[in-house]
């Protein structure tokens, strides 16, 4: 199979679709990978790495896309990448397309794209194995972030998360007691702060509660959403409708109880968001003020470390990627159910794509 890795075009996207050791994998089972010209470098694998590994060098986008049977991406298509995909090819990434813009869909399906999204592939269990490694990256990178954006310098209340003796930590409450959330309270809790984890699922709240039982812990009515949020130094959004867009749990007016200054991390936003007065922000300006309130919003926050991203991907993604290039999408689809899970659009029909708006812990 002809296997295309184009540069990412998104701002501000720092990683790439396939390491040199997942190309090398590949050309061993004797399928062709065209790399295009600095694809890596942002990651630090450079041209001569993917060559040494068996792939062949392009020097455009168009022709990465062009060659491929396969098109292995991170993030959504651009309107231009979309252009360049051949009809009745293979598109796989973290696609988002639950809140994507419908033109873009409707291009897929006209196509007759195969768009395998990674965030979807889901195990037996229910679990999402490729997600989860960006979940628990971004959950944990949550923390570090929240930390600085409380600091008057960034324009926050000018609070320390762990507080001081006498001084009173800082107040942290998580929407969301999947593997984002989880991650965020393990790296808060280890910042010292005051963490409160409000979830839909009882269950969900047991094992993080078994796992960490110096937090609190809510079930995830609006009523406890708008006693909770008045109170949050830092409000973390962490909610997943698989192939759906995220719930609208937080609306402007449960905002503007804020404390002033506080901060939003809505890690919901590659999902369409949780928080009303939520909208998508970059690396380069991460961060804007609304109803008072500092809202740090950036989709893929694990693009900022993009190397360890990228070969933690790979490790999980890796079999699932190999299935589809020896199987062809038809067979890998038709014999593998976790990968059947992730197929959004087919054949120019959606499957497991929704734009309805019910969630859990992401």
């Amino acid at each position: 199979m002809n296997i295309g890795i184009p540069k990412e075009s998104r701002p501000f996207e720092y990683r790439v679709g396939l390491s040199p050791a997942g190309v090398e994998i590949l050309t061993q089972n004797g399928h062709q990978v065209f790399v295009e010209h600095d694809a890596g470098a942002l990651t630090g694998f450079s041209d001569k790495d993917y060559e040494n590994v068996g792939a062949k060098l392009v020097f455009s986008p168009e022709e990465s896309f062009g060659r491929a049977d396969l098109v292995l991406k991170v993030s959504r298509p651009t309107q231009d990448e979309l252009n360049w995909l051949r009809p009745s090819t293979t598109l796989a990434g973290f696609l988002h397309l639950a809140s994507s813009r419908q033109d873009k869909i409707d291009v897929l399906l006209e196509k007759k794209i195969t768009a395998i999204a990674y965030e979807q592939i889901q195990s037996p269990d229910g679990s999402l194995p490729v997600l989860r490694t960006f979940s628990q990256m971004g959950g944990a990178m949550t923390a570090q972030i929240a930390a600085r954006l409380l600091q008057n310098n960034w324009g926050g209340r000018g609070i320390l998360m762990g507080g001081a003796p006498g001084v009173p930590p800082a107040e942290v409450v998580i929407l969301g007691a999947g593997v984002v959330g989880t991650s965020a309270a393990q790296m808060f809790l280890g910042m010292g702060a005051h963490v409160t984890v409000l979830d839909q699922s009882l269950a969900a709240l047991q094992r993080i509660w078994d796992r960490f039982p110096c937090l609190s812990t809510k079930l995830s009515t609006k009523r406890n959403i708008e006693s909770s949020v008045v109170y949050a130094d830092v409000l973390v959004g962490a909610v997943l409708a698989t192939g759906q867009r995220a719930p609208i749990l937080v609306t402007r007016e449960m905002v503007r109880t804020m404390k002033p200054r506080s901060v939003i991390m809505d890690v919901s936003i590659d999902e369409g968001g949780c928080v009303e007065t939520s909208r998508p922000t970059t690396h380069e300006h991460p961060v804007y003020i609304e109803e008072n309130i500092l809202h740090y919003c950036v989709p893929n926050i694990t693009g900022a470390v993009a190397r360890t991203a990228t070969h933690a991907f790979v490790n999980v993604a890796m079999p699932y990627i190999l299935e589809i290039a020896n199987k062809g999408a038809e067979g890998a689809i038709a014999t593998n159910p976790d990968l059947a899970f992730a197929v959004n659009t087919h054949a120019g029909e959606m499957q497991h794509l929704s734009r309805l708006t019910t969630g859990k812990g992401k």
